[in-house]
């Protein structure tokens, strides 16, 4: 089969691997050519232009917001030529979804939404998990190459439904790390080193496969980025936009919101999201300190 893939920032980059293996013919596409070079070494091509793309049978895009998202359809589908399906990965409101699939229509394209859950370290480790909507046939095509991506794909059902599923994930994820912030803060306070909060926490009923992944960032206050606090703070506008238009009301998720939005108001935009830690013990009056522990992320890295 001939894909195509666009973006390859840590997300794309990572996915697009998974995919240059014998077998499939695969054209690359990124902003910045560096970043989709290294790419060549697995069998990928780099394309010079997404117009190169328009005669690829599948192309996959992994984009940053849903302005990128129709900026790279508009030369996608500008052509003569247009590709037989687009497989979408990004994180983008239903209404751009909408729009991109309308764009894919009026060009004789299909058009799945594919967002995922996980990060570039979980898409390395082969960890990622799909959800999927749009047509059943056009799904079914194209599942032999969803699964290639990550460990599970979950078909959602016609239309943007798998875009309020993503987006509601993620407001877990940070409604999660702040509850996450808040325990560990308090567990510190009280003289609990939190490398050992955090070994208890994982071990017990309320452990999770995240809780354990942000461990090592949270005991060892590496803030590497993985998702940025501007990254999670677009998502928490579309699922309380979600939210007003379906009336549902969500007061975590808006308190929630705010102490994302404190942190990007103090410029930490370019670190990890775990910083809430960090805003949660100033709050707190305490002075965190790397604790220098080797923890396992549950990713087999420690």
């Amino acid at each position: 089969m001939r894909v195509g893939w666009i973006g390859t920032g840590r997300m794309g980059y990572a996915m697009a691997a998974r995919l240059a293996e014998p077998g499939t013919d695969l054209a690359v596409w990124n902003r910045t050519r560096a970043k989709a070079e290294p790419l060549t070494e697995l069998g990928a091509t780099v394309a010079s232009s997404i117009a190169q793309l328009r005669d690829r049978e599948v192309v996959f895009t992994m984009l940053s917001t849903s302005e990128d998202l129709a900026e790279v359809l508009g030369e996608l589908l500008g052509g003569e030529r247009a590709p037989g399906l687009v497989v979408d990965c990004s994180t983008v409101s239903a209404q751009a979804s909408s729009q991109a699939r309308l764009a894919c229509s009026e060009r004789g394209a299909a058009f799945l939404a594919a967002p995922v859950s996980g990060n570039a370290k979980v898409a390395a480790s082969g960890g990622l998990s799909l959800v999927v909507s749009g047509p059943r046939e056009d799904y079914d095509r194209v599942e032999p190459l969803l699964v290639r991506l990550g460990k599970a794909v979950t078909y959602a059902g016609e239309g943007e439904s798998a875009r309020l599923v993503k987006i509601a994930h993620n407001l877990m994820l940070g409604v999660v790390t702040q509850c996450m912030a808040e325990i560990t803060v308090l567990a510190e306070k009280g003289g609990v080193s939190r490398h050992a909060f955090l070994e208890f926490l994982n071990n017990s009923v309320m452990g999770s496969v995240f809780t354990r992944y942000k461990s090592p960032a949270f005991v060892n206050l590496d803030y590497t980025p993985t998702f940025t606090p501007v990254l999670l703070r677009k998502d928490f506008d579309l699922g309380l936009e979600a939210a007003r238009e379906l009336d549902v009301p969500m007061p975590l998720a808006a308190l929630t919101a705010q102490l994302v939005q404190a942190s990007v108001s103090g410029g930490r935009v370019d670190e990890d999201f775990a910083i809430l830690l960090d805003l949660q013990a100033a709050a707190s009056g305490l002075e965190l300190k790397p604790e220098n522990v080797p923890v396992d992320d549950g990713l087999g890295h420690a």
